[in-house]
């Protein structure tokens, strides 16, 4: 078995807003193994994003409070740390790439200094030496001219250019895990093909570890060996890449396989309407008894209203959080 490099335990993260409390992440638990790309996917607001503003410690508070459970980085609780101890692992032996790079980037701060800072923090090199070390980064994430382009500020550069810097700061000190939180929502496909390609050679280049952060399942299918799908704040499905394709069992997961757009989709001359998932995710302050998922699931039956069902094992490798694994005859779920 591959050695453990992320262990996050039972994690529990809430909000305490005026209209209540909202249940961002509800007893999540997963492991990322060293040299292992970890895909999380599900749509908006399922939690995806609070899960890794967990583990970079950036949750704020108040309003936001983690209230159970352990996040484990080579061992070591990263809930237990102090704020310094905590900044000497954030970005160097964890990074993140955030979502939207041209919001991401401090807009006054130049691109050279901003890339240069890690090395500097982390790494204790000079002004002169970080900027160097710098330029070699941009170049190695395949920006033109990169010496010059030190000196430019984020307004100055294209989105797909925004994303490399990205990377680059992400890359500077070599991190043992990166955390890319939807790395190409904001691009085009010709530009997010290049980003994938880009993030996939360094991760081999590096030896390190990915947590995939995506509503896409194209670059899931591109990127993961390992899928969690994420809903409501739980972790509803959990299987290799090859099998969640293949033998979706959790309801949810495959609506939104079924969603993907495909090739060549059109009848008799005319497009074929994309199928969606009916209704939207339940709002997080919102007390649910039973499967999150049954207001929206085309197989509910009484016992998902009254009763919450645990992420069992369905095959080797692959578990659901679903009553259809108990109760077959009740729908497709079965495999």
């Amino acid at each position: 078995m591959s050695e453990k490099l992320l262990e996050i335990d039972n994690l529990s993260v809430c909000f305490h807003l005026p209209e209540g409390v909202a249940r961002a992440v509800d007893r999540l638990s997963l492991n990322i193994a060293k040299g292992e790309t970890l895909g999380l996917v599900g749509e908006s607001g399922c939690g995806k994003s609070v899960t890794s503003m967990s583990i970079m410690g950036l949750i704020a508070s108040p309003p936001g409070r983690i209230e159970s459970g352990r996040i484990l980085f080579q061992g070591k609780n990263l809930l237990e740390l102090n704020r310094e101890n905590l900044r000497r692992i954030r970005g160097k032996e964890i990074s993140m790439i955030f979502q939207e790079p041209m919001t991401s980037l401090n807009p006054v701060i130049s691109i050279g200094r901003q890339v240069a800072e890690p090395l500097m923090i982390h790494k204790g090199l000079s002004k002169s030496e970080a900027f160097d070390e710098a330029t070699g980064w941009l170049e190695h994430v395949k920006i033109p001219a990169a010496g010059k382009q030190l000196k430019d500020y984020p307004y100055q550069l294209s989105g797909g250019m925004l994303q490399r810097v990205m990377i680059a700061m992400a890359m500077v000190c070599r991190p043992k895990l990166l955390i890319a939180d939807e790395p190409t929502t904001a691009l085009d496909v010709t530009i997010q093909a290049q980003i994938l390609a880009l993030m996939s050679g360094l991760k081999e280049e590096l030896g390190m570890s990915l947590l995939l952060i995506t509503h896409d399942f194209g670059v899931i299918a591109q990127m993961a060996t390992q899928v969690l799908v994420m809903y409501a704040g739980q972790i509803v499905e959990e299987a290799s890449v090859t099998r969640i394709f293949d033998r979706p069992f959790h309801p949810y997961t495959q609506g939104l396989l079924k969603s993907i757009p495909q090739a060549g989709g059109r009848a008799k001359g005319r497009v074929k309407r994309l199928r969606e998932i009916a209704g939207t995710v339940p709002a997080l302050t919102e007390v649910i008894v039973g499967c999150k998922f049954a207001d929206r699931c085309p197989y509910t039956f009484d016992l998902c209203r009254q009763q919450q069902p645990t992420l069992d094992r369905i095959q080797n490798g692959h578990r659901a959080r679903c009553w259809l694994h108990e109760h077959p005859e009740r729908g497709r779920g079965n495999v």
